[in-house]
């Protein structure tokens, strides 16, 4: 199994083989999803303080606050992929 390691901001970085979804943290919908995460103890704050930008789910039901954009996130998955 080859593992992908992509950079989500400040020096973080996720399994890009373990993300299911990366969307925008505005829709109500996700807002609830980050705070079922909050609360049952699968949230990563991976922010720094800063506000959210993206928002990670992963297969794992975890969920990563990502301080960048949605799409630059993407680009990078999309990059690294077309790099192997």
């Amino acid at each position: 199994m080859n593992i992908q390691l992509i950079n989500i901001g400040f020096g973080n970085i996720v399994s890009a083989n373990r993300v299911v979804a990366i969307v925008s943290p505005e829709s109500a919908p996700i807002k609830r999803i980050v705070s079922e995460a909050r609360s049952a103890n699968r949230l990563i704050d991976a922010t720094y303080g800063r506000r959210t930008r993206a928002v990670i789910v992963t297969d794992s039901a975890h969920v990563i606050l990502s301080a960048i954009q949605p799409e630059t996130v993407a680009h990078r998955f999309i990059t690294h992929k077309d790099g192997q």
